[in-house]
Parts: C-alpha cells; sequence; structure tokens
C-alpha cells in the first residue's frame, strides 16, 4: 500500500440511518449530565487539566471535554491507546483558540452552548481501516459527540499539520452537526452528482477532484462530506494553499482509458482541451468550487446569520499567531489548592 494512499483521511460522520440531530429544545437544556457538585481532587496529576475543561468548556458550553480513554465510547474493532496528557492539554487550549473562542466573538456565547456538541472525546492514536487502506482521523456522532484521533502525534508548532489532521476536522464535523439542524440548500446537490464514488474516492487524486469540482477526494465521496469538507476547507486552507486548490481546478484533466486493462487513469495535461475546444473532462472545477463556496456562503447567513468569510478571516489570523507557550499556561499556571 502506497503511503499517499495511508494519509488519505477518512472523516466519518454518522448521519445517515438511524441517526437523528438533536432539536433546539435538547442543544439548550440546561445539562445533559448528572448535576452533582464535583470537588477535583487536587492531588491528582490532572488536577490543572480537569479544572481548566470544567471551567472552560463544562460550564459555559455544557460539553464534556474527554481525554481518558473509555471502551463505552470507542470502536471496539480498532487497537487504540490513549491520549497523552501533554498532547491532551495542548489540544485543549488549542480547540479553545482555534474554534470556540473564533464562534463566541462572532455568533455569540451562546450559539456553541446550543448547537456545539456535548462531549469531545480524544483518541492517541488513529484507527486504520485495513479495508480500503485509510485512516480514520473524527468522528461525529447524531450532532453529540466528535471524536479527535492520532492526539499523540500532534506537532502543536505546525499550523499546517494541525489543519490537516485535527481543525479541518473539527470544522468538518461540526458543519454535519449544523446542517443536521438546518439541512442545506438543494441545489447544491446538483452540482456534481456524476463524480460521487462512496467505494473509490479514496483512490483518488486530489487535483483530479479538484478539477471536477470538489475540494479534496473525501469531498467526492457524496454529497453531505463534499458540503462539509467544502466548508472545512474554506475556512482552514490559507490563501497560498486555496490559490493552489483553484489552480488544480482549473487544470481540466484528461481522462484516458487503457484499451488492455481497461483501467480509467487522469494526465495532467499543459490546460489540455479537447478537440472541439472545449474542458478535457467536461467541467469548470473552478467555476464549480466557487458556486459550492457560495451555497455554504448563504447558507451560513441565511440559517445562522453568520458570515463565512468573516469566520474564515478570523481563523486565519489566530492560527497564524499561535503562542503555544501562552495558551498551554492557561492550564499549568492554576494553582492547586492547599
Amino acid at each position: 500500500m502506497n503511503l499517499r494512499k495511508l494519509l488519505y483521511i477518512a472523516i466519518v460522520a454518522f448521519a445517515s440511518v438511524g441517526v437523528v440531530s438533536c432539536n433546539d429544545d435538547d442543544l439548550n437544556s440546561t445539562s445533559i449530565f448528572p448535576e452533582v457538585n464535583e470537588t477535583l481532587d487536587p492531588n491528582s496529576y490532572s488536577f490543572q487539566l480537569d479544572s481548566f475543561l470544567k471551567r472552560e468548556y463544562l460550564i459555559p458550553y455544557n460539553l464534556d471535554f474527554k481525554y481518558r480513554l473509555e471502551d463505552v465510547g470507542i470502536d471496539m474493532n480498532y487497537n487504540l491507546v490513549p491520549s497523552d496528557y501533554d498532547k491532551s492539554v495542548d489540544l485543549a487550549v488549542l480547540t479553545k483558540y482555534l474554534w470556540f473562542e473564533v464562534y463566541d466573538k462572532h455568533a455569540g456565547l451562546d450559539f456553541l452552548k446550543s448547537y456545539g456538541p456535548r462531549i469531545i472525546h480524544l483518541i492517541g492514536s488513529p484507527a486504520f481501516n485495513p479495508v480500503n487502506g485509510t485512516i480514520i482521523l473524527g468522528l461525529a456522532e447524531g450532532g453529540i459527540k466528535v471524536s479527535l484521533y492520532r492526539v499523540n502525534y500532534m506537532d502543536p508548532t505546525n499550523f499546517l499539520e494541525l489543519n490537516e489532521f485535527y481543525f479541518k476536522t473539527m470544522h468538518h464535523e461540526f458543519s454535519h452537526i449544523l446542517h443536521q439542524t438546518k439541512t442545506y440548500p438543494t441545489e447544491f446537490q446538483l452540482l456534481s452528482p456524476s463524480w460521487y464514488s462512496s467505494t473509490g474516492w479514496q483512490d483518488r487524486y486530489d487535483p483530479v477532484c479538484n478539477s471536477f469540482g470538489c475540494v479534496t477526494n473525501y469531498a467526492s465521496s457524496e454529497t453531505r462530506e463534499d458540503f462539509a469538507e467544502t466548508i472545512a476547507n474554506y475556512i482552514t486552507k490559507t490563501d497560498e494553499q486555496w490559490d493552489s486548490l483553484i489552480y488544480y481546478a482549473g487544470r481540466n484533466w484528461e481522462l484516458t482509458v487503457d484499451e488492455k486493462t481497461g483501467r480509467s487513469t487522469y494526465e495532467d495535461p499543459e490546460e489540455i482541451q479537447d478537440d472541439e475546444g472545449g474542458l478535457a473532462d467536461g467541467v469548470d472545477g473552478v467555476a464549480v468550487i466557487n458556486q459550492k463556496v457560495q451555497i455554504a456562503r448563504t447558507w451560513f447567513r441565511d440559517a445562522w446569520g453568520l458570515d463565512l468569510d468573516t469566520l474564515r478571516a478570523e481563523v486565519q489570523r489566530r492560527q497564524s499567531n499561535i503562542n503555544i507557550d501562552s495558551l498551554r499556561n492557561l492550564v499549568y499556571s492554576i494553582e492547586k489548592p492547599q
């Protein structure tokens, strides 16, 4: 199995059969957790992180941020390991800085309390799928829980890597939670119906997918993943990365079929066109991607009263100004009771 295939991301969300999204009454309830006045153990090695999570997540957002691996919360078909304590600290403070505070600033303090997940579960290792050679980096379960994998491999000083393996996943999964509450426009489903493949997406090359209007190969798996990937990539990709994506979207890759094997492949021509002067793959990838972004932009505005470009600008500003030592200090400066 080649390395590229291994690194393709399977961001899986359970929102099809048997999943019911929460209604507003459920989300705005006082708490889904037992109301007990839990006193944290000042002698515990995890007192500082536990205090931070209670103060910064549980109380303001009614969210249980779990970093201890729980059997009841994982798929036992995978061999998984817990997240390291220090890595959990890093991801807890980065998640607050790069996700929660962004929506707090532009949507108000109650937005994530109402529509955000109720549980974030950190898992140290990725979940390898030997059937198709993908790795699972995130799960969103019924608008309630988001699980994040591969935490022990995180480099908190590399925001490009943080986006690729964690924050793009977070924005992707949050998009699922939002569209389970208020569905995305039906016209989005009409833009790339012939290109979706629920079983073969992982074998596709991202630039080829860009050329027929999908921001990633995973976006080419089905409509709702396309919608979530469009939003997540638009928010987290830098201007340089987005410009590169748009460049490949305009390459018009040529589909060729091997006469002996019947296998289809794409070739990267120099702005190749067909004999009639049209697009080699029959799709204006740039126009389609821009249409998808515009639909997402309008949906954010009309359904949620939010400006997608303002959210993106805030994320871009924050991710280029990460001071991890300062963020860590929010946890490690917490004093233990005497």
